[in-house]
């Protein structure tokens, strides 16, 4: 068997465990608690208050315009100055959540805003307080144009987490950093992480593909018999 292949083989465990014990709890909090901090902020900014509407402006601008990488440096190295301690983990939790809030906001904003005034007046019209119209109107038709570019967010977050490596979280990315470090192999183990990264933004293209593809049947079912 080839030196590289061995190596592959025998880091390949080390390697999933890593993105299963951290990789992907990491994404999948993140995404949860950014998505909802997303909608929060989009309703702020469409429906709130103005010092409300600034202040989510304010948040949007600074997220969306520093690099997530140094907003994580800033919390876990920087926090400790002002006597704020995080654990890696919290630290990188509360980065990527921040920076998915900021991001998808915006998308929010957009779907919400693209939904038709009418149907804000049907909602009305037939009762609906404006919560029920945002819930059970608005929303759901939002919904489904937000996937796309929601889903493409949730893969670039699978590959972002790569950056938690720089704050010491284990994960898979920093998993592979350290048995680089005691093979001195980083060819072989930087490309077999990359391949692992890839492997998972492919099954999740693939189930992006399948969700738009059904939620586009739906819709047209909708349009048909309405």
């Amino acid at each position: 068997m080839p030196h590289w292949l061995q190596l592959m083989l025998e880091s390949l465990p080390t390697l999933l465990w890593a993105a299963l014990i951290f990789t992907v709890p990491l994404t999948l909090l993140s995404f949860a608690f950014g998505l909802a901090l997303g909608l929060l902020t989009a309703l702020a900014r469409l429906f709130g208050p103005r010092p409300l509407v600034a202040l989510a402006r304010f948040y949007v601008w600074i997220f969306r315009g520093t690099p997530l990488l140094v907003q994580l440096f800033l919390i876990f190295y920087g926090l400790p100055s002002v006597g704020i301690l995080l654990d890696a983990f919290p630290a990188a939790l509360i980065g990527f959540t921040l920076n998915i809030g900021a991001y998808s906001s915006e998308i929010i904003r957009a779907v919400i805003g693209s939904v038709p005034k009418g149907q804000w007046e049907a909602s009305y019209s037939i009762g609906m307080t404006w919560g029920q119209a945002m819930r059970r109107t608005i929303l759901p038709q939002a919904g489904r144009v937000a996937v796309p570019p929601l889903s493409n967010t949730f893969i670039s977050l699978v590959k972002d987490t790569s950056l938690a490596a720089a704050i010491t979280v284990p994960e898979m990315f920093q998993a592979a950093q350290r048995i680089v470090a005691t093979t001195y192999e980083p060819l072989i183990l930087y490309v077999e992480a990359a391949i692992l990264y890839l492997v998972m933004s492919s099954v999740l293209s693939a189930l992006q593909v399948r969700l738009e593809a059904r939620l586009n049947r739906y819709g047209g079912f909708l349009e048909a018999n309405a």
